[in-house]
């Protein structure tokens, strides 16, 4: 599904990704963890190519990310991104937000894109709030929607970028409650976490990073 090689990547002379390789099975869930700086969220950024690798090669599901011909939209309909802080847009309602890529990306039907993003909602328990705009969320249900805009593309795999770190602690278990669903269902996960009961209960694997 996926498979890494040698991947490094710098910043200047700031070598943060030292030489990674790794393979992902489809429908493995892997846990990324290590301390702050190692490098975590510069991999899984890597991966739908937010960052572009210094060197190394990186293949999803058969496509080469790390050749210079690939088409990076492409890319980002198959591997799908849920944030640390959400990142929806605030002038859109939550049914819009899930509703705008599947129509202006995909092209997909408005209505079967409305029926798909209702849909989950419903899953993630929130179709009630399909007309409110994100400033009327709570963080835990702004993380819970953004989990729901990525579904919204059929991704082959999520990376989750520490989907919890920003909430409330009463608001962790609500996230997590829907990932863990997420890992039932067999989708490809890469998630960086600070989690670690969750990393134990839901992971296959886990990759520590310290020092890129």
């Amino acid at each position: 599904m996926i498979k890494i090689e040698d991947l490094h990547k710098s910043y200047g002379k700031n070598e943060v990704l030292k030489g990674i390789s790794t393979e992902i099975k489809e429908k493995e869930v892997i846990a990324i963890i290590g301390p702050s700086g190692s490098g975590k969220s510069t991999f899984l950024r890597c991966l739908n190519l937010l960052e572009e690798p210094t060197s190394g090669k990186i293949t999803i599901a058969g496509d080469v990310l790390t050749d210079k011909g690939t088409n990076i939209m492409k890319i980002r309909e198959e591997v799908g991104m849920v944030f640390q802080h959400f990142h929806l847009f605030p002038h859109k309602t939550v049914l819009e937000n899930l509703t705008y890529a599947p129509i202006n990306v995909k092209r997909m039907d408005k209505a079967a894109a409305i029926k798909k993003a209702e849909d989950l909602l419903t899953k993630v328990g929130l179709f009630e709030k399909r007309n409110e705009y994100p400033n009327r969320l709570s963080g835990g249900q702004k993380q819970r929607v953004a989990i729901a805009r990525a579904l919204a593309m059929d991704p082959k795999v999520i990376l989750f970028d520490e989907p919890t770190s920003a909430l409330d602690p009463e608001m962790v278990k609500e996230v997590l409650a829907v990932m863990k669903n997420l890992a039932d269902t067999g989708m490809t996960m890469l998630i960086v976490t600070h989690e670690m009961g969750f990393a134990r209960e839901v992971a296959d694997r886990i990759l520590f990073l310290d020092g890129g």
